[in-house]
């Protein structure tokens, strides 16, 4: 319905410049605002140790699932930076939404998997642990997610219907249209998009925004590296649509998953 969604409710206290922001900077891509964290491991790394020896799993914690854990962590406490732009409005999100890629096997030119997944406030990290490493396998094993289909069956389309049917989507998502089945099947309707660069031996790198979909954030995560001290460190970057919340608050919302993965303890 005009004036409502499914996935998120309208805010009623914003300032005047903040509502104003959509209209001033339209576009996801040209609001946005870089910032990069580096993060001491050691402590995670031994929390990670003492995790899995104690773990009657052959399916290990990784530093992405911490990474992913205080980062669902952050979207609950610090709900400005779960917000989004849509019609020209900021609406707050229904949901913690975490929105990862994979790879389904570590060689060139294997395809990238992308999960979609709700992280609710109350959930433990084994059982957050348990349950991605169980998504991760079905998928990797061939099972298709809703959004797989649908991609699928797009592409079927000649490539004019198929721009048709894009717009059309747009049009749809501009005016709150969306079926709530469709929104949360979506990659894209997601609080955060986050790449795990380290797993493949790579850096952090800026990623964009994607302007179909609501992702307010792109996470990258990076390799370990070594410092001249001896600690071991990654580096988190941040792409973040600034039309949502402003930069302070959002670079308090990153400080603190930085200072959770640094004393791992409070993830528990």
């Amino acid at each position: 319905m005009l004036g409502h969604r499914s996935d998120g409710d309208r805010i009623s206290d914003l300032s005047k410049t903040r509502r104003f922001m959509p209209f001033l900077s339209p576009r996801r891509n040209a609001s946005l605002v870089y910032y990069s964290t580096e993060i001491q491991v050691d402590a995670a790394l031994a929390f990670l140790d003492a995790q899995n020896a104690s773990r009657q799993s052959d399916q290990p914690m990784t530093l992405f699932h911490l990474f992913l854990r205080s980062l669902s962590i952050a979207l609950h406490e610090r709900p400005w930076v779960n917000r989004f732009v849509a019609g020209g409005r900021i609406w707050q999100r229904r949901g913690a939404w975490i929105t990862f890629s994979a790879k389904q096997e570590l060689i060139d030119g294997a395809p990238v998997l992308t999960v979609k997944r709700a992280f609710e406030r109350s959930e433990g990290l084994r059982e957050m642990v348990d349950a991605l490493h169980a998504e991760l396998l079905g998928r990797r094993a061939g099972r298709q997610s809703t959004a797989d289909k649908e991609v699928g069956l797009a592409l079927r389309l000649p490539s004019g219907l198929l721009r048709l049917g894009m717009n059309l989507l747009r049009l749809g998502d501009r005016w709150g249209l969306l079926p709530r089945a469709m929104i949360e099947s979506d990659p894209m309707f997601s609080s955060v998009f986050v790449a795990n660069l380290g797993s493949v031996g790579l850096d952090a790198a800026y990623h964009h925004l994607w302007e179909y979909g609501t992702c307010s954030i792109f996470a990258t995560l990076g390799r370990i590296h070594e410092q001249p001290d001896g600690t071991r460190t990654v580096e988190v970057k941040y792409s973040y649509d600034e039309r949502v919340a402003d930069g302070l608050y959002a670079a308090i919302t990153m400080g603190g998953i930085r200072e959770r993965l640094e004393d791992p303890s409070s993830l528990l």
